[in-house]
């Protein structure tokens, strides 16, 4: 007979650090996902008055620890005073986003993730995309990194304001965009300069894997692409980087 018995923190994500937890704690869904919130005995901070006082309004359990243990529950990583072991995130729909949009009363804006592999790459793009206005993530299920706590922590709480949807064929999610009337666009060395990109309209922007760029099927799907001009030696960007600087182009095109 299994033992349902078992401490819902052993299953959960730990996620550390003033703004993201306090993000968290702000979130409409905090009741339902954050199983105990950790301050740290005889810290007392701007930020850690506000993130008991949420957490007592949703009456979440909320214990002091030593500094010493959230040093090791965090592997030394800068939890400042606090950390919160949350149920793992929960992954939106595509409609999500198309609803997303049609409640700001915009155009769709979306992003697509290519086996984005590195965690903080994620966190990072996220925060970028939350800045701009992005209405949701698609990422695919294998060979990319997922919602993690890393993630979380590099988002800084941009993680609860931009829905992530997870699907299992990207290019078959493109169609789908497409039918959607959807224009998508990618990037590749011989690309139109992003600097005269019309963003305009229902958008998606891929953007490849770290090393190896969209995948060959992937940029079959695409209607244009674009290119970043580079004079120095290294021909490439950081993943995160080069989403930043396409992303804000996107917006000052769509703020016009």
């Amino acid at each position: 007979m299994q033992n349902n018995s078992h401490n819902k923190v052993d299953d959960s994500e730990l996620v550390f650090g003033t703004h993201a937890v306090v993000e968290l704690l702000k979130s409409p869904t905090a009741n339902e996902r954050v199983n105990k919130v950790l301050i740290q005995k005889d810290l007392k901070s701007e930020h850690i008055g506000e993130a008991i006082k949420l957490a007592k309004r949703d009456r979440l359990i909320v214990q002091e620890v030593p500094k010493n243990k959230l040093d090791q529950i965090t592997d030394n990583g800068t939890h400042q005073g606090m950390a919160a072991y949350i149920a793992p995130y929960q992954y939106a729909q595509l409609d999500d986003i198309f609803k997303s949009a049609e409640k700001k009363g915009t155009d769709p804006f979306i992003l697509i993730l290519d086996k984005i592999e590195d965690p903080h790459n994620l966190g990072s793009i996220m925060r970028t995309a939350d800045a701009v206005g992005v209405d949701g993530i698609i990422i695919p299920k294998h060979r990319s990194t997922g919602l993690t706590s890393t993630v979380a922590k590099t988002s800084t709480g941009a993680i609860e304001h931009v829905p992530v949807v997870r699907v299992t064929n990207l290019v078959n999610t493109i169609k789908d965009l497409k039918k959607k009337n959807v224009w998508v666009f990618g990037t590749a060395m011989e690309g139109h300069n992003y600097r005269q990109w019309n963003a305009k309209g229902a958008i998606a922007l891929v953007i490849g894997n770290e090393g190896k760029g969209v995948s060959p099927l992937v940029q079959k799907q695409v209607d244009e692409t674009l290119s970043i001009p580079m004079v120095g030696h290294v021909q490439s960007l950081n993943a995160s980087v080069a989403t930043g600087v396409l992303l804000y182009q996107a917006y000052a095109s769509r703020n016009e």
